[in-house]
């Protein structure tokens, strides 16, 4: 559980973004965005001239727009002319044609191998894809019970929802899926928190609709690529305060929504259902916003300390108050920013005006969104010292941009009563919703051709040219895994990862960097029967170090592990952080211990957060290489091992077998405590890459600023010492080669790669980023309070969801997100958009009558104590968002009508590994009569424990593989928790688009390799990974695994690929397996417990 450092419970943030043009550390050109969607717009127009106004209470106004129905508000703000509305066609869904797939056969075990029975016949399933016109029309919509949707209360966090999804719908159906549950009742952390009447929408003072024809040309044109899809920010509650109040206001709800749904039965005409919130109707935005938030007018001073502090100087002699405060005339008063939430959801936020009440911004955002939402917020606030206040909202209802008119105009910013918060408080704004079928940029797949620029808006670009080896494990033995035929007569290769890394580090003639969450000097890189095998990581480190190498090491500094006067400490998580540091204390090996830190204009509280729950997380390696004609290069190492104990593994992942051999000093099993003699290792998966070529440069670029920043010399330290970083300066070495210098034929290259590197990370871990925020757009940063954010790792992963037609494979260690739209708990925090973007992908691939399967392996449980609480509620988190996506799944099957032809599970599966050994070591003997049930003596006699999932990646339809540190969680994703680095790549000459069929590379052998190792067979069908018969084949197979790995018989298992322990009905239901409700030998609920205790460790 290498980025959990406590069980312990703390509140949760989340932060997210929107940027343009890229400007890279090496100068690429700047990006031009090849997706079809509206240019951007220019702000709003301005402020009309003022107009003098004079009433004693507020004046009702009604405003009508150009969507179905007048919105039944009372204004409590004079209204402008009447705006302009353009409207256009509502949403649909694009009909696709199914793609036939031919097999090819592969001579690995083949299916009828006597492990697995042969697959069962699905002849009388595939009737159904073929006449879309054969499908009935959906039954009456499902009557929606009343709702309490608080949008706001005492537990409220601002915090950030994630990217859209990719859900398109017929004119004869429904698009919005009514998420679960969630439309019935939203359960809160704390049950006891009033709400308030729904919000009134306030109307623009000058507002209009036009059609991105129709730009008011103010301010100038926002270049191409503002701010393009950015993981909505979630901004956290305990630095802000409440979602609309201050951190320590009373324990009201300010702005809440309550009110009921009622069912409707939809007929052929109906665009959109509406499930009514009061008067409002909640629609699915699945698409892009754009939106400009340019500037408001006469906010109040919230700043009533200093407001006080004015008035009492005021009254002291003019020479004294020069003295206190500099001059006389300076106003001291509020410093806004504005939120824009979608369903409680930070989607995104300007940065902040100091001491202004008439701020311009001008901020341009282009955000993706997957949120059923009533409205659109627009919250304006005070940044304080020790949180945020609320001045007011802006509240834009769904309804007026669902059908794709931009909504501009200057809006009265009203107060949590719904009036204005001062007289004469406006802001400008302007919003235009694209909904996901009019983005085709999303409707290909990877893009083929020099024209495709990668995932836009990204700090780092696509880099062109060279190659990328993958790894499964840190060591493949020759002849474990089959050999796999590619294209073009091609043989896949399997990788040595540790053994790749052990020579690139031994014949580095310039530099090794080195990153990790934990870099153990006592690992073994390298363990056969080669003299390497008697060499630690620290001896080749220092010897590299004394030729002449420069050997640096970034560690993450646990702040539970100290050493002080010669008495050390371990610290909770064992990362030997101490003990490296010491081990190369007198060589030229420099160690750098980085504390994970937030900054020191954070609040004191954020900061204790940050530097104790949250990590550094990358694990690099970067060396020089052998670049031909007497000439070196950059090469990289990237992916989710850490060079320390307890990571060397094979793809047989013994339990018992080797622990006297390959893992004798290297023993590591967390869940067991007490006495271990005997007990089962954790087996340990994981995926690694390599990066020969451009890219590799953007990861030393990465590592460089993450070192500028670290070796900083603070405090005490500035008068000790002068700044020197020790980073060699690799421009000045004239026989490395430049990014510039790689070869350009690259597109012709049939084995060539392209790379794309991108980060979770802030501006408080590295140094480079722009120090004025207004700059952030420049390098596709996000703003967050007091610092800027790289969310790219969210960015690509939403972008390659929305844009894979066949299948997607996951592994990785967690897998909790979208927590806006489980059935309660909405308000935790886990706003990344992963989960809902791959279940409303499905969704719209059934309305579309196209194959579409989701294929996600996690551990069996989170790497610790499964009975611990902190574990319980990793596992409780996880559960709720497997029920969302399941149910979402199930909605779309009914209303296309196949409900009875297909189950949720033919086309999202979770699985989990494990493994168990007849023979090795013997452990009789060990046993007495008072451990004789403890996990560590029923490990013993069952031979069974789990293979620990610690694998970070994701591969869309064989043709794009995403690779790194990052978990898919909130703390990876948001970018100001733990830091993490991910790659994404793909062969150009083996795309669909480029073959138009089924493309054969080196991802496609990739995953082939590792659906091997899982299984231990290959099959025909695995070819197909979207096909029917491919998905119940493997999960008739994972059950099988299961049954075996659960049976109270102890038989050696060939296939570790289990179906995750739960039970998935018919309707999408979760439910624990009947007779198996916690996990076997060392217990813990499956689908895990919550006490009520609002945290941020977990999620």
């Amino acid at each position: 559980m290498d980025n959990y450092p406590y069980k312990n419970q703390y509140s949760y943030p989340y932060h997210h973004g929107y940027p343009p043009p890229n400007q890279d550390p090496y100068a690429p050109p700047p990006y031009q965005y090849p997706y079809n969607s509206p240019q951007y717009p220019y702000p709003p127009p301005m402020y009309p001239p003022p107009t003098q106004t004079s009433h004693s209470a507020p004046l009702d106004y009604s405003h009508s727009h150009s969507h179905s129905g007048p919105v039944p508000y009372q204004y409590p703000y004079p209204v402008s002319p009447n705006p302009i509305s353009h409207t256009s066609s509502p949403p649909t869904l694009q009909h696709h044609g199914g793609f036939q797939h031919g097999s090819s056969p592969y001579p690995y075990q083949q299916s009828l191998s006597g492990h697995y029975p042969p697959p069962e016949s699905n002849s009388q399933v595939s009737s159904p894809y073929q006449q879309p016109s054969q499908y009935p029309p959906p039954e009456s919509y499902f009557d929606l019970q009343s709702r309490h949707n608080s949008f706001s209360g005492h537990n409220r966090q601002e915090t950030t929802s994630s990217l859209g999804a990719n859900m398109e719908s017929t004119a004869s159906h429904v698009l919005a899926y009514p998420p679960l549950d969630d439309l019935l009742s939203n359960v809160h952390l704390s049950d006891s928190r009033p709400t308030a009447p729904a919000s009134p929408s306030g109307p623009p003072l000058s507002a209009s609709t036009s059609t991105p024809e129709q730009q008011s040309p103010v301010y100038g044109h926002a270049t191409p690529g503002d701010f393009y899809g950015y993981p909505n920010n979630s901004f956290p509650s305990n630095l802000e305060g409440h979602y609309l109040g201050r951190m320590d206001s009373s324990n009201h709800s300010v702005f809440s929504h309550t009110g009921s749904f009622n069912g409707s039965q939809h007929s052929q005409s109906m665009q959109i259902v509406p499930f009514q919130k009061g008067s409002l109707r909640v629609l699915l935005l699945h698409g892009n916003l754009d939106i400009w938030v340019c500037d408001a007018k006469n906010l109040p001073n919230m700043d009533m300390f200093h407001r006080t502090l004015g008035d009492m100087f005021g009254r002291l002699p003019v020479n004294i108050t020069n003295k206190i405060e500099g001059h006389v005339n300076r106003k001291i008063t509020s410093d806004p920013y504005v939120s824009i939430a979608v369903a409680g959801a930070v989607v995104g936020r300007t940065y902040v005006i100091s001491n202004s009440e008439n701020p311009v911004w001008m901020q341009h955002f282009y955000v993706p969104v997957a949120h059923y939402a009533a409205e659109v917020h627009f919250v304006v606030k005070d940044s304080d010292v020790v949180g945020s206040q609320l001045i007011g909202v802006v509240p834009i209802p769904v309804e007026q941009i669902y059908r794709g008119e931009k909504i501009e105009g200057i809006y009265p910013i009203l107060n949590n009563n719904g009036k204005p918060c001062k007289p004469g408080a406006v802001l400008r704004l302007s919003i235009q919703y694209t909904p996901m079928d009019k983005l085709s940029f999303y409707h290909h797949g990877v893009g083929a051709g020099p024209d495709y620029l990668g995932v836009p808006g990204t700090y780092f670009p696509l880099r062109k040219g060279g190659t990328v080896t993958l790894y499964q494990d840190a060591h493949v033995p020759d002849g474990y895994l089959p050999n796999l035929k590619l294209d073009q007569g091609m043989t896949y290769v399997h990788g040595k990862c540790w053994s790749d890394i052990f020579d690139a580090i031994r014949q580095a003639r310039r530099l090794i960097y080195i990153t990790g969450w934990s870099v153990w000097h006592k690992v073994r890189l390298v363990r056969n029967a080669s003299p390497a095998s008697d060499c630690t990581l620290g001896d080749i480190l220092r010897s590299k170090s004394q030729e002449g190498v420069r050997v640096l090491l970034l560690i993450w500094d646990d702040p539970t592990s100290r050493s002080i006067l010669g008495y050390n400490t371990d610290g909770l998580m064992q990362t030997h952080d101490e003990e490296t540091r010491r081990f190369f204390k007198h060589s030229s090996v420099q160690v750098l211990l980085c504390p994970r830190i937030a900054g020191k204009r954070h609040s004191w509280v954020k900061q204790k957060e940050v530097g104790t729950i949250y990590t550094h997380h990358q694990k690099t390696v970067i060396v020089d290489a052998e670049a031909g004609g007497n000439r070196r290069k950059i090469i990289a190492f990237l992916g989710g091992l850490d060079l320390c104990d307890g990571r060397y593994d094979t793809p047989h992942h013994p339990l018992f077998n080797t622990l006297q051999t390959l893992h004798k000093d290297d023993y590591h099993n967390p869940t067991f405590t007490g006495n271990i003699a005997g007990c089962p290792r954790e087996p340990w998966h994981d995926l690694h890459s390599r990066i020969d070529g451009p890219a590799a440069y953007d990861v030393l670029a990465n590592f460089e600023e993450r070192w500028f920043k670290a070796a900083k010399p603070r405090g005490i330290k500035k008068l000790k010492m002068s700044y020197d970083d020790a980073l060699l300066r690799i421009e000045r070495i004239p026989d490395i080669i430049g990014v510039s210098d790689f070869p350009s034929d690259y597109e012709n290259d049939p084995e060539g790669w392209h790379v794309q590197i991108f980060r979770s990370i802030d501006s408080n871990s590295v140094k480079g980023f722009p120090k004025d925020p207004k700059d952030a757009t420049s390098k596709n940063l996000v703003c967050g309070k007091n610092l800027l954010i790289d969310m790219s790792i969210h960015t690509a992963y939403v972008k390659a969801i929305r844009a894979a037609q066949h299948f997607i494979y996951i592994e990785n260690q967690y897998f909790i997100g979208s927590s806006y739209n489980w059935n309660s708990y909405k308000d935790l925090g886990a706003n990344n958009l992963i989960p809902m973007e791959i279940a409303l992908k499905i969704a719209s691939k059934i309305k579309a009558n196209e194959r579409f399967v989701a294929y996600i392996v996690v551990p069996m449980w989170p790497e610790g104590v499964p009975t611990g609480a902190a574990t319980q509620r990793i596992l409780f988190w996880q559960h709720k968002t497997m029920q969302m996506m399941y149910e979402t799944i199930y909605r779309a099957l009914m209303e296309a009508g196949l409900e009875g032809a297909f189950s949720p599970q033919d086309f999202l599966n979770f699985f989990c590994l494990g493994n168990r050994e007849v023979d090795g070591f013997e452990s009789s003997g060990i046993e007495s009569p008072s451990t004789a049930n403890t996990p560590q003596s029923l490990s013993r006699r069952s031979r069974r424990f789990m293979i620990y999932v610690h694998s970070k990646g994701m591969i869309v339809d064989d043709e794009y593989v995403i690779l790194g540190s990052a978990n898919i969680n909130q703390r990876s994703m948001e970018g100001t928790r733990d830091t993490e680095i991910a790659m994404g790549a793909y062969q150009p000459q083996h795309t669909w688009a480029r073959k138009l069929s089924n493309p054969h590379g080196q991802i496609y052998g990739y995953r082939m390799s590792l659906w091997a190792e899982h299984l231990g067979v290959v099959e025909d069908c695995f070819t197909q990974p979207e096909s029917i018969e491919c998905v119940r084949r493997v999960t008739q197979m994972a059950e099988m695994n299961w049954k075996q790995f659960a049976a109270d018989e102890v038989t050696e298992m060939s296939g570790h690929l289990l179906k995750y322990p739960v039970e998935v009905d018919r309707k999408g239901k979760v439910r624990p397996l009947p007779g198996c409700e916690s996990f076997p030998d060392v217990g813990g609920n499956i689908v895990g417990t919550f006490l009520g205790i609002q945290e941020n460790l977990t999620i």
